[in-house]
């Protein structure tokens, strides 16, 4: 049996245990769109289905579109259904992503930048701390992500915070701020989508710009969960440790022996770019976290 193959059957086995998981804890979301999210900008690009549970947004000429949680979150887990703009997208920009909005604000990533027809979907992930990002990892998807819907994740909680796609771990990023390294830890944030024209710096470094003829460009949303806790002013409700706050209990405190085995596969075959890896960006002085155990 070939090595994709056990991996391929090392995700199955991994879903099932995971859907099992994440069935404990406090859903706070309604899975309705209408009732959770608002429309930020651009109303006329954007397009509901009568239940509310899937919605999509548009990229033309005239406009971009974003919606928004109606309120903020500190830690949890965050699960997004999403099927990326199909065809030729190069220049074009879907971002998820979790932000406080402060001049220093803390904020979590996922951008997934549009490509020329054939070639693989890539997905940024940033982490912004305190105000700083330069944080930047790129891996290329191991499926097309426009055929059909896949989930992407985000678990924040004190320990860590983890990027997967189909429950896959893309990305760690530990909790060290004993060390000085800056770590969310204290500003709630919300949940934000956006489509919009990156084409100055979203595929090949700009090289390819957006093709206005393939128009419009839609991407889809549905089935997202919200299993966080709801910010009510009090950061100690959401630190501690309880049943409701299950992402604060000492097992989601690191990655598993599967999560690690997956995430390790993830980065020899798939990771395009790693921020601490790039020297000659840094000047030789790399971020501290760096040289610190990732998981």
């Amino acid at each position: 049996m070939s090595d994709n193959h056990r991996i391929v059957i090392f995700i199955g086995l991994f879903l099932t245990l995971t859907s099992i998981r994440i069935t404990d804890g406090s859903v706070v979301s309604t899975g309705d769109f209408n009732k959770d999210f608002f429309v930020t900008w651009s109303p006329s690009h954007v397009n509901t289905s009568a239940d509310g549970r899937t919605r999509s947004m548009k990229l033309d000429q005239e406009s971009g579109a974003g919606f928004a949680s109606n309120q903020m979150f500190l830690f949890g887990q965050i699960d997004m259904q999403i099927k990326l703009v199909p065809g030729d997208s190069a220049g074009t920009v879907v971002a998820y992503y979790l932000t406080s909005d402060q001049p220093n604000r803390d904020e979590l990533d996922f951008e997934f930048l549009g490509n020329v027809a054939g070639k693989p979907y890539i997905l940024q992930t940033n982490i912004f701390a305190d105000g700083l990002d330069n944080r930047e990892e790129r891996v290329n998807l191991w499926f097309d992500p426009t055929k059909d819907f896949h989930t992407y994740s985000i678990l924040w909680n004190l320990h860590q915070i983890v990027f997967m796609v189909d429950w896959v771990p893309i990305r760690v990023y530990r909790n060290h701020a004993d060390k000085g390294v800056a770590f969310p830890r204290w500003q709630p944030m919300s949940i934000k989508t956006s489509l919009w024209n990156g084409d100055s710096w979203a595929t090949r470094g700009g090289k390819d710009k957006t093709d206005w003829s393939k128009g419009p460009f839609i991407a889809s949303f549905r089935n997202y969960k919200i299993d966080a806790c709801v910010w009510k002013g009090n950061a100690r409700f959401c630190r501690a440790e309880s049943p409701t706050n299950w992402w604060n209990k000492n097992k989601f405190s690191t990655l598993t022996k599967t999560q690690r085995r997956l995430f390790k596969w993830v980065r020899k075959h798939h990771m395009i770019y790693d921020y601490c890896q790039d020297k000659q960006r840094f000047q030789g002085n790399l971020p501290k976290e760096c040289s610190l155990p990732k998981y």
